[in-house]
């Protein structure tokens, strides 16, 4: 044999061995597991009920469902020799092998070589029921089987199957690695914060922490007997009206010996105000800022130093509301939205990409059976949910998560089915919110044109997902149903005068009324023709006529529908516009609502409280997504990024620069009039240029599509350079 052969099949046999101990190690990571869902739902349910108003319990208004206390998890396995196998558990168990009970609550059991059956069936109340196996090949994983006692178990694709063990179920889990940390114990990350200035007087010590923030204060060198009174603000003016403000702290102080003392609840506060009664002292005061540590992989830098700094701070009031679960606002109301989620997920595949936050809170919205109200109560915020589906399956590719969900995607879909009026729309029945946007006088009566389009594309939703989890006949009838409605809601809606279509039907005659909501839904939904879409724009979408809106979180939308039809020089100065503006009055991270109109402390108001407003409120970051998905221009076109495009588009900037993230890599731009350079470590990509003469690039082929239009195919590892002409 040649000393080149030798090597070679030395190599390849090196190489199937470090492959196959890659492989063992993999299968031999243990894990803790539990039912899918109900760590979610445990999780949800105790960070939900920790919203405090000026000290008293607030909890959600909506029907809060409890995890399942009694799971057995069963695993049908062969070992090709003996092996002891270590068990912990979150509750009261027993163990079964082969059918046979084992005596008392074994830590390890022997097992030996061969075919074997191992049930566990474990009991909690107040955490959620989960187990953690350790053997040499025997682990805890997703491939276990589990049932909360309905006789059935539940497959990977979402069926139903017998208790045989020869289908496998993907079993909730997440992180918990350690035996030493189980699911009960998780607590999001603290780090020492300290207040960049502070002010003593005769009313207190004002401390400023100098932006936004969330956490726990730390009072130091306490001594005495009496109280620490601590009022929060998101503002100075919050911080220091003691009747008005929204969140505060009474600490009740009996120390012969000064000591440290943490308040027990975390909060959110820029500044926060602390009066001591007399008899009381204390040293010093700081905090522990509360946190999730998920890496931030997307990012944007431009010509434009005031987009910058919105950018950052878009990036910095994602950081805060990315906790236990994706929430609405870090000081009111601390809960699970899902018109708010929704907006989240997305500005989250453009920033971190962190897929468990998102499947987290998917299943802590959903609940468990039986569907018995909207979710949130809320009709809009239910077909959002649906959305948020299809969107997570298109970024990143996980079709064992659709395929778990899909039984609960159904029975919702089957609750607002069975809700339709005659003529097969949604509208508010009894217990039904129908929200839309805060905006004044916005009609909610009759048959809202937005909340069909939402319903229309619910529909999309779950055709898409009943094919994913072998449902044709599903599929068919979602289908169907979907292209009806369609053809409904431009028969009602449509008007051809106005050129848009209206807002509601009323007893079944249309309204006069146009808003924008269905408009600009109906033009990323692509429910629109050419020449509707060119109309909807100049008459509605462009007309300072129609009702403005005033909420960064239909801001969203409205400037998402003008991006993709192609106006991003004039989102551009929108965005500097509306977002710079709170900058202008000190935003350290972006509101819940923004009026230009309103003056000084009237930006603090809502819902008719002096500071009930958020001042950090997760639908404010949406430039996070606009500037990754329509100005870099990268998305999805299959799931998980096996293919992509890149379509930059400056919108009036010298240049732009930055990263997306995606499952298997990040995709990096850098853009300028004159040159394009991106690069990619995932799937195959296009880019698409507009040039006024042929672009060149060394290393790729430039493809004319005309009208200026040019195309460049893209490979995975490769860096591209392109010149061409704005």
């Amino acid at each position: 044999m040649k000393k080149e052969q030798y090597i070679g099949k030395a190599f390849i046999l090196l190489s199937f061995i470090l492959m196959l101990s890659t492989a063992l190690s993999a299968q031999s990571k243990a894990t803790w597991i539990w039912y899918p869902g109900d760590f979610e739902i445990w999780l949800s349910n105790n960070m939900q009920n920790r919203r405090t108003e000026r000290d008293t319990f607030f909890s959600p208004f909506w029907r809060q469902d409890s995890h399942y206390v009694l799971i057995d998890f069963h695993k049908v396995f062969t070992l090709s020799q003996p092996e002891e196998v270590e068990i912990a558990t979150e509750g009261k168990y027993n163990v079964k092998l082969d059918g046979k009970m084992l005596s008392g609550f074994p830590k390890k059991i022997n097992i030996p070589a061969g075919k074997h059956k191992l049930n566990l069936k474990v009991h909690a109340q107040d955490r959620v029921p989960a187990i953690y196996i350790k053997g040499k090949t025997l682990v805890s994983d997703s491939s276990w089987l589990v049932t909360f006692e309905d006789k059935e178990w539940i497959d990977e694709t979402g069926k139903a199957s017998d208790q045989s063990g020869t289908t496998w179920l993907n079993a909730g889990s997440w992180n918990f690695n350690d035996v030493q940390s189980p699911p009960s114990q998780f607590k999001l990350s603290t780090k020492p914060q300290y207040a960049v200035s502070k002010k003593q007087d005769q009313s207190g010590l004002l401390l400023d922490f100098g932006k936004e923030t969330f956490g726990f204060i730390k009072l130091h060198g306490l001594k005495g007997t009496g109280k620490a009174h601590l009022y929060y603000g998101e503002s100075k003016e919050e911080a220091l009206s003691i009747d008005a403000g929204e969140t505060l702290d009474k600490l009740h102080i009996n120390n012969k010996v000064a000591k440290d003392s943490v308040i027990n609840l975390s909060k959110a506060f820029r500044f926060v105000n602390i009066k001591l009664d007399l008899g009381v002292s204390m040293d010093s005061a700081s905090m522990l800022y509360e946190y999730l540590p998920v890496a931030d992989r997307g990012s944007f830098k431009s010509s434009d130093e005031e987009l910058n700094k919105i950018w950052d701070i878009s990036k910095y009031t994602m950081e805060l509301t990315t906790r236990e679960f994706f929430i609405d606002g870090i000081k009111r109301d601390r809960w699970i939205w899902s018109g708010d989620a929704y907006q989240s997920y997305l500005m989250n595949y453009y920033l971190s990409f962190d897929s468990p936050t998102v499947t987290r809170t998917i299943l802590a919205l959903r609940g468990k059976e039986p569907v018995s109200s909207h979710i949130n109560t809320i009709m809009d915020y239910t077909f959002y949910w649906f959305l948020s589906v299809q969107d997570y399956y298109q970024y990143t590719g996980d079709k064992t998560f659709v395929n778990q969900l899909y039984p609960r995607m159904k029975t919702m879909m089957d609750y607002c089915l069975s809700r339709r009026n005659k003529d097969g729309m949604m509208e508010g029945l009894a217990g039904d919110w129908v929200f839309i946007d805060w905006a004044d006088g916005l009609s909610k009566k009759g048959e809202v044109s937005f909340e069909q389009l939402l319903f229309c594309r619910s529909l999309e939703t779950m055709a898409v997902c009943a094919d994913l989890s072998n449902d044709p006949k599903g599929a068919a009838e979602y289908r169907k149903t979907a292209e009806e409605l369609k053809a409904k809601i431009f028969a009602m809606y449509w008007n051809a005068d106005k050129k848009a279509l209206v807002h509601s039907r009323v007893n079944g005659v249309q309204s006069e009324n146009v808003t924008r909501y269905a408009n600009m839904f109906g033009i990323f939904f692509d429910y629109f023709n050419k020449e509707q879409k060119d109309q909807v724009k100049q008459s509605v979408l462009l007309n300072d006529k129609v009702q403005q809106i005033v909420t960064p979180y239909m801001r969203f939308y409205e400037l998402e529908a003008l991006c993709a039809m192609g106006e991003q020089d004039y989102v551009l100065k929108e965005i500097k516009d509306y977002w710079g503006g709170m900058l202008k009055l000190g935003a350290t991270s972006f509101w819940e609502e923004y009026n230009p109109s309103k003056k000084d402390d009237e930006h603090y108001a809502m819902y008719g409280r002096p500071f009930g407003k958020s001042l950090c409120h997760a639908w404010g970051a949406s430039p996070l997504y606009l500037m990754g998905k329509y100005y870099l221009g990268v998305k999805p076109l299959t799931p998980g990024y096996q293919t992509y495009s890149i379509e930059p588009v400056l919108g009036g900037l010298k240049w732009m620069e930055g990263s997306v993230p995606t499952p298997h890599g990040d995709i990096k731009v850098y853009c300028s009039h004159t040159e394009v350079r991106v690069s990619a470590e995932t799937g195959t990509g296009l880019l698409k240029l507009k040039s006024r003469m042929k672009p060149v690039c060394k290393n790729a082929t430039v493809l004319s599509k005309g009208d200026g239009l040019y195309e460049i195919a893209l490979t995975k590892g490769q860096e591209y350079t392109i010149t061409y002409k704005l």
